[in-house]
C-alpha cells in the first residue's frame, strides 16, 4: 500500500532584534527566498506573509521531514541570505523558538485569508496579542517570559 497524507501547519516566529526588522520590500524577497527553501525540501509552500516583525507560513508538510528541520533550514538560510544581501542595515537574526499549529482542509481558506491579511489584522493587534491567541486556540500551555523574550 502507498502512502497518502494531507498534513497543514501553520508555522510563526518572530525576529531576534526589533531593532533590525524586515520593510516590506525586502520581506517580499526574503519571503520568495522562504518559498524556494521549503520547495527544495519536499514541502509544499502555500503562502508566506507577515509584518516587519514576524513571519507565517502556511506548508503542506512532507511527513518523512520534521518541523523543527524544516523551520530550522529556513530560519537559518534566510537569516544568511538578508545578511549576505544586506537587506536591512545590522545584523539580522530570527528569534530562537517557533509556534506550529496543525490544521485541516477544510480550514486552509480561513488561516489562508488570515495570513495573507496580515497588515489590516496587525492595525489591531500587536504580534504578542496575536500569538497568545494563537496559543489560547489551540490550549498551548505556555509561560510569558519565554513570549516576551
Amino acid at each position: 500500500m502507498s502512502t497518502f497524507t494531507q498534513l497543514y501547519i501553520h508555522i510563526v516566529f518572530r525576529v531576534k532584534n526589533p531593532q533590525n526588522v524586515l520593510p516590506k520590500e525586502p520581506r517580499t524577497k526574503v519571503y520568495k527566498y522562504m518559498t524556494g527553501i521549503i520547495k527544495n525540501l519536499g514541502h509544499n509552500p502555500i503562502i508566506i506573509n507577515g509584518m516587519p516583525d514576524h513571519c507565517h507560513i502556511l506548508v503542506g508538510l512532507k511527513p518523512d521531514k520534521t518541523i523543527a528541520d524544516l523551520v530550522k533550514e529556513v530560519k537559518r538560510s534566510s537569516t544568511n541570505y538578508v545578511n549576505e544581501n544586506k537587506l536591512i542595515y545590522g545584523k539580522f537574526s530570527w528569534q530562537e523558538g517557533y509556534g506550529a499549529f496543525s490544521y485541516s482542509r477544510s480550514q486552509l481558506d480561513t488561516l489562508i485569508n488570515y495570513i495573507k491579511n496580515q497588515e489590516t489584522h496587525h492595525k489591531k493587534k500587536t504580534f504578542r496579542d496575536e500569538y497568545i491567541e494563537i496559543l489560547d486556540k489551540f490550549g498551548v500551555e505556555y509561560d510569558l517570559k519565554w513570549i516576551d523574550v
